[in-house]
């Protein structure tokens, strides 16, 4: 088995970046893009903060133009998901469904997945009035109504973000406390666009039949009386869940799961092995940023080839 310079796990912007920098450096890179390639972009409509596109576009033609150019520098794309990876023996292993690939270097870009309420118009609506990213979305409900979901420091940062834009800003909480900094919830409770919904859960979102979001059935989970709000966008900030099951017990983790990186690169606790984009970025979780550290990871993984590897 050929022993592989750059193997990169997942295929959003910072997995796709990865790429593209590794093969333009000669290193033919192998990439895992998974059976669903393109990472949360491929859930978004249209993107209009990606720099360099005026009139903004689509998600999944975004990703398509970054797949594209991955493989015109001669990335080989394996459209499986990883399995397995064995990180702590060198050369590293990575197992796809199909086959075992060796590895001098690793970059890890299996980004996260946002949590979701598990609703069935929620996936059916996605892109089309729910969202899971104010500053992707919020921009397409101004001067309209708003719901956030959550209660705690991300729900509100959305709902303070979004009261800028939307006319009102609904916040739906389980509780009737918020789990969110001292300081977050003084900035919300003082914000006259921002109402809150306490012990109320979402049971339903209307209307898919319509193909947008035209009102929410909440539930209150004290009394169990229902209610309908009209809304025209929601919101759903009740955390995020890095892609790192794959990694648990070989590279250092935060203890939210996330990958810990040396601060300002990308190497992991394991030299030789990189981590790009929302696996290790709980803060900022933009396409942009991704892509920037997919960039930085492939720089790093050269400069280890080149200390490493005999010419």
């Amino acid at each position: 088995m050929a022993t592989r310079k750059v193997v990169v796990i997942g295929s959003g912007p910072a997995g796709y970046t990865a790429a593209i920098y590794a093969a333009r450096a000669n290193l033919a890179p192998m990439m895992l893009t998974g059976v669903q390639s393109g990472g949360q972009l491929m859930l978004t409509t249209l993107v209009e903060n990606y720099p360099g596109f005026v009139d903004g576009l689509m998600g999944p033609e975004l990703m398509e133009s970054f797949r594209k150019q991955a493989e015109r520098f001669g990335t080989e794309m394996i459209p499986e998901d990883a399995t397995r990876v064995d990180l702590l023996n060198r050369p590293f292993r990575v197992w796809g469904e199909t086959a075992e690939y060796e590895a001098h270097t690793v970059i890890i870009a299996t980004g996260a997945s946002a949590k979701l309420l598990g609703l069935d118009a929620e996936m059916q609506l996605m892109g089309r009035g729910v969202s899971t990213c104010a500053t992707c979305d919020g921009f397409f409900f101004k001067d309209q109504k708003i719901m956030v979901v959550g209660g705690g420091d991300s729900a509100l940062e959305e709902a303070l973000y979004l009261s800028r834009l939307g006319s009102s800003v609904d916040l739906v909480h389980r509780r009737d406390t918020l789990r969110a900094s001292k300081i977050m919830q003084d900035r919300a409770f003082k914000n006259p666009k921002i109402q809150f919904m306490w012990d109320s859960a979402v049971e339903e979102i209307l209307d898919p039949a319509q193909g947008k979001v035209t009102g929410v059935k909440l539930r209150n989970v004290k009394t169990g009386v229902l209610v309908e709000r009209p809304v025209d966008g929601l919101f759903v900030a009740i955390g995020h869940q890095p892609n790192t099951q794959l990694f648990r017990g070989q590279v250092e983790l935060l203890p939210n799961g996330y990958i810990k990186v040396k601060p300002g690169t990308t190497q992991t606790s394991i030299p030789g092995v990189f981590a790009a984009g929302d696996v290790q970025d709980h803060v900022y979780r933009q396409a942009v940023t991704a892509a920037g550290t997919g960039c930085m990871a492939a720089l790093e993984a050269e400069r280890y080839l080149e200390a490493t590897q005999p010419h």
